[in-house]
């Protein structure tokens, strides 16, 4: 599984132009932010004279909210640093969700199925609803996804933690140089 998200991050990085001249086009960030994140189901775009980051409605696969970075015109090595790499962990944690959750759907899908086929039940009943299981008999399936998944959720966790260390690292040293930025510039002042 972790190959194949592997792959298509891979993939995605060609297919997108990961090359540096490719992220300074002459539109405006907003609209080359819609253009690159194609991986995404929802059509939302930020006008193009934002200046801020947008957040987008709920993807239907994953349910996570996706995340529009802006791009600054006088964005620094380490700022571009650190929002490809926010981007690139966006783009891991929607494939990862997306995933699990149709693995999870399905999964829940066959449980339901196989349990009314047991009790002599189809899926849908004589007024036309669907069928459900209680609470108790969905736990048995809930406790076994689980138990299924336990690993793969492991690795997930270890990865986001590490990817979390790494934003925040970066995070700290932009602010750091851009504190530093701004004493530099107060001396200059102070001296002339």
């Amino acid at each position: 599984m972790w190959c194949l998200i592997t792959l298509f991050l891979l993939k995605f990085k060609n297919a997108a132009g990961g090359s540096s001249s490719r992220h300074r086009s002459p539109r405006s960030p907003a609209a080359h932010a819609c253009a690159v994140r194609g991986w995404q189901a929802s059509s939302f775009c930020p006008p193009a004279c934002s200046c801020n980051d947008w957040i987008g409605p709920p993807d239907r696969h994953s349910n996570l909210r996706p995340i529009i970075f802006h791009i600054p015109k006088n964005e620094s090595p380490l700022e571009r640093k650190l929002r490809e790499f926010r981007q690139e962990t966006q783009i891991w944690n929607q494939l990862f969700w997306a995933s699990q959750n149709m693995s999870f759907r399905k999964g829940k899908e066959e449980f339901i199925s196989s349990r009314l086929k047991a009790k002599g039940l189809d899926m849908i009943d004589r007024t036309g609803q669907k069928v459900t299981l209680n609470a108790e008999e969905m736990a048995d399936f809930y406790k076994d996804f689980l138990s299924k998944n336990f690993k793969k959720h492991m690795c997930y966790n270890r990865e986001w933690y590490k990817r979390n260390f790494i934003t925040t690292f970066l995070m700290g040293q932009v602010a750091f140089k851009r504190v530093w930025k701004k004493l530099g510039w107060k001396k200059m002042k102070v001296g002339n």
